[in-house]
């Protein structure tokens, strides 16, 4: 399986043909999520608080699907295991009992009532809906040839919280994308464009899911994917050992490349988080690193306005409007399995806002982990998709690994 990746503001969008006919929809591609789901309705889908999306020509013109409108569209079953699972009942009888199904029922299996409403949580975010099934679509190497999903499960989402398009998830449990069509024991790769290609059509990042993500790529070098214990077994988990800024090394904290006790720590490889982020008080040294070998004034306007912590009045050349490069410090992260990656430098240092003819300003592209109350749950770090673009990256599903190369996406050999 194929298919191009397209960018915009905060994310990378996969196309789904979903039905009978097949309707076409827009969704964000997300390695840390595993539920796929779609907005639904298109008069009655609700978004709440997406103010900030209204601008994104792409979002507002993402169209939603429409069951009514699919002769192979039904609710999924009360007894089904993906009801069970987007549930978080490890009892197959309790989805059945909010439905309604009765004793005897669920004692014989014979109870076919659908799957209750579920509430699925983000980051930021929640969204409401339905489990349906459809015959979702898909292309081969080639676009010429494709193949029928039938009875594919996700989310038929009526209202959401601050999420205004959906989501194909390419987490590792039963939900997800790849485990439904069958390739959670095989692996999938991509290969994100810059963001500076967001308003180009006729470029796009290529996604490959399948044998041929995985097949060739003794080349590339392999970190191991970390197993929490207990909490969130489906990220996917890789252990960071050291952050490198031009010559000057720092060491995080422990928890960045294994787990306590209740299975906290170890940092995830996540395309649904825009920026990287890492927890305190490896963030600040880090910060305090770039500080100390970095010469160029602080743009304080911009990080107030932005949000960023560390932003730089970068002088510009008169054949660079976008700042001399050459003079800020590379950052190379290094994982374990002796596994290096130096990260092309707009993938750290973004301009931010218009350039002056003199100057323009560059933040740092990485963020403190929220900690509200002082103490840490679930993962500690976040490799975020910015610091992912112009790398191709491979998750080697079978060997339970994850590969990194430096690569130009653009200009990414056709498969």
């Amino acid at each position: 399986m194929t298919e191009p990746l397209k960018e915009v503001r905060d994310g990378y969008i996969i196309s789904l043909n979903l039905g009978t006919p097949p309707q076409i929809i827009q969704v964000y591609l997300d390695t840390g999520s595993d539920l796929t789901w779609v907005p639904c309705g298109n008069l009655s889908f609700d978004c709440i608080d997406c103010n900030d999306y209204k601008n994104n020509k792409l979002l507002t013109a993402s169209i939603s699907f429409s069951p009514s409108h699919s002769s192979s569209s039904l609710r999924d079953s009360c007894s089904s295991p993906f009801c069970t699972d987007i549930h978080s009942s490890d009892n197959s009888f309790d989805t059945c009992t909010i439905a309604g199904c009765s004793l005897t029922t669920l004692l014989r299996s014979t109870c076919y009532r659908p799957c209750p409403p579920f509430a699925y949580t983000y980051g930021e975010g929640v969204v409401a809906g339905t489990l349906t099934r459809d015959t979702l679509r898909v292309h081969a190497t080639t676009n010429s040839i494709s193949r029928d999903i039938p009875r594919f499960c996700f989310g038929c989402v009526g209202s959401t919280y601050r999420e205004p398009i959906g989501i194909a998830g390419f987490g590792k449990g039963p939900l997800s994308l790849p485990s439904q069509l069958g390739f959670l024991h095989k692996g999938f790769s991509h290969c994100f464009l810059p963001f500076k290609y967001a308003n180009n059509p006729n470029i796009s990042s290529p996604l490959v899911v399948g044998d041929l993500a995985i097949s060739s790529k003794e080349y590339m070098q392999f970190t191991p994917m970390l197993k929490s214990p207990i909490m969130y077994p489906n990220y996917y988990y890789i252990g960071l050992e050291a952050v490198t800024v031009g010559n000057v090394s720092t060491a995080p904290q422990v928890t960045l490349r294994e787990f306590d006790s209740f299975g906290n720590g170890g940092m995830i490889i996540d395309s649904g988080t825009t920026y990287t982020h890492l927890p305190e008080p490896f963030y600040s040294q880090l910060l305090s690193i770039l500080e100390s070998v970095i010469n160029y004034p602080r743009a304080t306007e911009v990080e107030e306005r932005s949000g960023f912590d560390l932003c730089y009045r970068i002088p510009c050349k008169s054949n660079n409007i976008l700042g001399d490069e050459d003079e800020l410090p590379l950052i190379s992260f290094h994982f374990l399995n002796n596994v290096s990656i130096t990260l092309p430098q707009g993938n750290c240092f973004y301009a931010m806002g218009a350039p002056s003819n003199y100057s323009v300003a560059k933040c740092l592209l990485f963020q403190s982990m929220d900690d509200d109350d002082d103490r840490y749950y679930g993962p500690a770090g976040v490799f975020g998709s910015f610091q992912q673009q112009n790398v191709e990256v491979v998750y080697d599903l079978d060997k339970e690994r994850i590969g990194f190369q430096v690569a130009d996406c653009a200009n990414f050999p056709a498969l």
